[in-house]
């Protein structure tokens, strides 16, 4: 279908998706963080936290990424830019984001920095950052030794609280690129004193090329294999020297103060302009290598006096011969002094470009108008309903999701056997040692650019569920990426996440498949079968390898650990239980439920065009079948079922040597099941008739003799089959306690953990685990048992609330308006399923409303509350919520799957993706359209 042409950004995607424009070349993929990562950590241990502290970090090069504040770079992470600030009192330049290492504080791996993602486009022609930076000197070593006296039980010790930004002593450094081009891209650069004072500062505006020339080889970097490398880099007439990049200064055009040429045997040419509101202070040019202080770090001599760290020497310390007389390198930086009355704003710029310019700077003005109106009319078009605080959650939240799009490398082979760097030989039998595979130099979803600057897994396929709003086609790449076999290991399984490859996420990804094939359908008029395809046949493989590895007896009944739900178990499940003894997870195994319906769902919908995938369809739904007769469990073989009769509830299962007992908790783990919901439409029907005739053997869920699901021999009057793990007499109960504010339900949506054990926490002796207590903890957990950012034992999340609204819109499509359950929280109130999926989609968006003027829950606690000037319309999205006052915890950036909440806001409006034709046909596909 044609595309809108009132609609400039998104013409920018379709000219993306056929090749007649690179709007990726550029883009926010500068993390916040690079050390303390795996990556970079060459020790025997594997503490990488220790190994690359922040210290190390402006005098050591990189070896896999870079950082740094509001950055950008090109998608292979060549040369990046980014800004440096000094305020004339700190102890070092600050040219990245500082925060905890995990052993430093009673909440480690936290980021203690304010900054926004204010604003983004999905082509990265318009973005825009924030950063706030006190007046005062960072208070670096209060706020380690702080945190390091504060037990679990303290909250944790930040810049608001040591008084970083009293009287509004701070700057306000705000960050705006608009691409004029895919080549070319314009900066701009606001410094505000919001101080009551005039005030000094110092810009530093730097480029830099990442360190590749030390890897040894030529041109590896780019393709893991040396020979490989050499023979590609011949065919592409690439010099095949490992030869140097190098930054140079070179005479400004007119209207600029400055200028630089870099060249670099794979990027090329580019040219960078700046010049400054204030003509009579020009900056000072500085040169350096980006090479690593031997001398500072490890007591050893410089190849070279200039090194990475030369900008804060000549800086802060006054070393004049710091910086290269030569006025060339591989690192600079335009060295702006400004003094700034207060409430005043001082304003550098800046041109990137493959192009020399004459006038650089002669359209800029309009350009930034241009861009940002156009930005405007692409987030109007996606939600034209929505205004005030929706239209804010909307906007940023997917201004947060495009911002975390992070270059991700890592030749984990490489890594391991080492190069110039020899890694100590307990790495061969240390972390990812079975990935040798793992060849990943890619633009990746990323959790959060600080606290998580790597990929996980499952994480991801939630972020594609909130990128389909606004790029399909990235969302799609990401899905095919996880699958393909740069990532997933051979026998199937795919990777978790950095830290361990090897770990065992919950199956989403097929979700995410399914998902982003109908976002596009209703997008474009039609949906992409040959993308469908090819992610069908690698999930296959995941599909496999799950009832292969995680079900040790071959009985359906699945382990898989923690599974992303730390602390909502009475032991941590990752690990062993004695011989003789194993759980059976509810959660692993309504998740495996879950993945079969997908697959069955993904078969049956390529089946319309293609019959040969009947076959598979049927064999799919067979294992759910089988998986629901596990779960149901068998009298005659003694098997106990996971669904607690009594108390209307599921739950894991302990076998032992003694028999099974049950685990009395109630947490997400029971509400899993409710996730494997499907419904098949006429349309899929009509197209598979052997499967028509299957439903009609199993009518009601009959399995081998057996009643074992939902799976009803009716159809609504639309002609859809409803395929279900829970049937019409167990949601009743369940939602039951779902719907208690005593229980699961918050004001701010289900808990991860039931408020039931708030007082029932002795959960008695179990066999194998022992004394077992699980205590309701809304915030942060006072346990230390999964590491030192430790959670999620009550607070509320994003992931699982959606995965349950969606299933309770399947439920409701089938079952209709008739079908009512009484809810707790209204006082036994009667209302039908959608309406109670739109009772939580609403206490999660009121985590981000304004309500009678107050601050917005989830920032509660986190900003002053006695001047809405500087604080009110800025969101930062939280990585989980307390479930009773709402405040946001954890990583404060992870707009990852928290940027869930713009998908919600559609949901309020009765939309999740919208058609990019037809803007007055009428038409408003809510998220369960999507099916039809």
């Amino acid at each position: 279908m044609p595309i809108s042409p009132l609609n400039v950004e998104r013409q920018r995607l379709e000219d993306q998706r056929q090749g007649k424009a690179d709007w990726r070349l550029w883009g926010p993929y500068l993390a916040e963080r690079a050390w303390g990562t795996v990556r970079e950590d060459y020790s025997a241990d594997g503490e990488a936290w220790a190994y690359f502290p922040h210290d190390h970090a402006r005098s050591r090069a990189y070896r896999w990424s870079e950082d740094g504040l509001g950055g950008l770079c090109d998608e292979q992470q060549y040369l990046c830019l980014a800004l440096a600030l000094w305020n004339g009192r700190d102890p070092f330049l600050k040219e990245r984001t500082f925060g905890l290492t995990n052993a430093e504080g009673n909440r480690g791996e936290d980021v203690k920095e304010v900054y926004f993602y204010l604003d983004a486009t999905p082509s990265h022609s318009w973005l825009r950052y924030l950063y706030r930076y006190p007046q005062r000197a960072f208070p670096y070593q209060s706020l380690i030794d702080e945190n390091a006296r504060r037990g679990r039980d303290a909250t944790p010790f930040g810049l608001i609280e040591a008084d970083a930004f009293a009287e509004n002593r701070f700057w306000d450094l705000e960050v705006c690129y608009a691409k004029a081009s895919p080549t070319q891209i314009h900066a701009r650069i606001s410094a505000t004193n919001q101080g009551p004072e005039p005030a000094e500062l110092h810009v530093l505006p730097t480029c830099w090329f990442r360190n590749t020339w030390s890897w040894g080889q030529p041109h590896a970097d780019l393709w893991g294999d040396a020979a490989e490398a050499r023979a590609r880099a011949e065919a592409q007439h690439l010099d095949t020297d490992p030869q140097r990049p190098v930054i140079r200064a070179i005479e400004p055009p007119s209207g600029a103060d400055w200028a630089l040429q870099s060249e670099h045997p794979c990027l090329g040419t580019q040219f960078i302009y700046g010049r400054a509101a204030d003509r009579e202070r020009p900056p000072e040019l500085l040169f350096t290598e980006n090479e690593s202080n031997a001398k500072r770090l490890w007591g050893g001599e410089n190849a070279s006096p200039y090194v990475k760290d030369a900008f804060h020497r000549f800086l802060v310390d006054g070393d004049a011969s710091a910086v290269s007389p030569a006025r060339t390198g591989t690192k600079a930086a335009a060295c702006y002094h400004l003094r700034v009355e207060p409430g005043s704003t001082q304003t550098l710029e800046l041109v990137l470009t493959a192009e020399p310019l004459d006038t650089p700077f002669a359209d800029s003005d309009t350009l930034f108008r241009t861009r940002r109106a156009e930005a405007d009319a692409f987030y109007q078009h996606l939600l034209p309903e929505a205004e005030g605080a929706d239209a804010q959650i909307l906007r940023q939240a997917l201004a947060g999701m495009i911002w975390s799009k992070q270059f991700y490398h890592y030749d984990v082979a490489r890594w391991l056997d080492g190069d110039t760097i020899t890694p100590p030989t307990e790495r061969r039998q240390g972390r990812n040692r079975h990935w040798r595979h793992v060849r990943a130099r890619d633009v990746l979803s990323m959790p959060d650019a600080w606290e998580y600057p790597w990929f996980a897994a499952w994480d991801l396929a939630y972020h594609c569920v909130a990128l389909a709003l606004v790029d399909v086609d990235f969302a799609k790449e990401q899905v095919e990426l996880m699958l393909s076999d740069r990532y997933m290991h051979p026998n199937g399984q795919v990777p978790a996440y950095e830290w361990d490859f090897g770990d065992v996420n919950p199956p989403v990804l097929a979700m995410a498949a399914i998902k982003v094939f109908r976002a596009e359908r209703i997008q474009r008029g039609s949906g992409d079968h040959g993308y469908l395809k090819r992610v069908f046949h690698k999930l296959l493989l995941n599909f496999s390898w799950w009832i292969n590895r995680k079900d040790a007896e071959g009985n359906n009944l699945f382990e898989g650990g923690f599974l992303g739900l730390d602390n909502i178990s009475v032991y941590d499940r990752s690990r062993a239980l004695p011989a003789g003894y194993q759980l059976k997870q509810a959660d692993a195994t309504g998740w495996m439920a879950h993945f079969a319906l997908k697959m069955t769902l993904i078969a049956l919908e390529l089946c319309v065009e293609d019959p040969q995938y009947e076959d598979i369809a049927i064999h799919c739904y067979k294992q759910f079948l089988a998986i629901a007769e596990a779960v149901a469990g068998s009298e005659e073989t003694g098997t106990p079922s996971l669904w607690d009769m009594d108390q209307g509830f599921f739950m894991d299962l302990l076998e032992t040597p003694e028999g099974a007992h049950r685990i009395p908790v109630y947490s997400w783990v029971g509400l899993i099941p409710l996730f494997a919901v499907e419904i098949v439409n006429r349309r899929m029907l009509n197209h598979a008739p052997r499967f028509e005739r299957l439903l009609k053997e199993h009518k009601g869920g009959l399995f081998r003799g057996s009643y074992v699901c939902a799976c009803p021999d009716w159809e609504n009057e639309r002609g859809e089959r409803l395929l279900s793990l829970v049937d019409h007499s167990m949601l009743p109960r369940i939602l039951k306690r779902l719907l208690d504010e005593a229980q699961f339900l918050s004001a701010f949506g289900v808990r991860s953990l039931s408020r039931v054990h708030a007082k029932d926490q002795n959960l008695g002796f179990i066999p194998g685990i022992g004394n077992a207590l699980i205590d309701y903890v809304p915030g942060e957990s006072i346990s230390p048992m999964f590491g030192g950012n430790s959670n999620w034992r009550g607070p509320v999340w994003l992931p699982t609330n959606y995965s349950l609204i969606s299933s309770l819109e399947r439920f409701h499509r089938f079952l209709g308006d008739e079908f009512t359950v009484a809810v707790p929280c209204l006082g036994g109130k009667r209302l039908n399923l959608n309406e109670i999926a739109s009772l939580i989609a609403d206490r999660l968006s009121n985590l981000y409303r304004h309500r009678n003027g107050e601050r917005v829950p989830a920032l509660s606690g986190h900003w002053p509350t006695d001047d809405d000037r500087h604080w009110h319309d800025l969101l930062a999205f939280h990585e989980y919520f307390h479930a009773e006052t709402g405040a946001g915890l954890g990583a404060s950036h992870q707009t990852g799957w928290t940027g869930l909440l713009a998908n919600l806001v559609m949901r309020h409006y009765q939309r999740d993706v919208r058609p990019w034709s037809g803007l007055d046909s009428g038409e408003t596909p809510s998220l369960i359209d999507e099916i039809a």
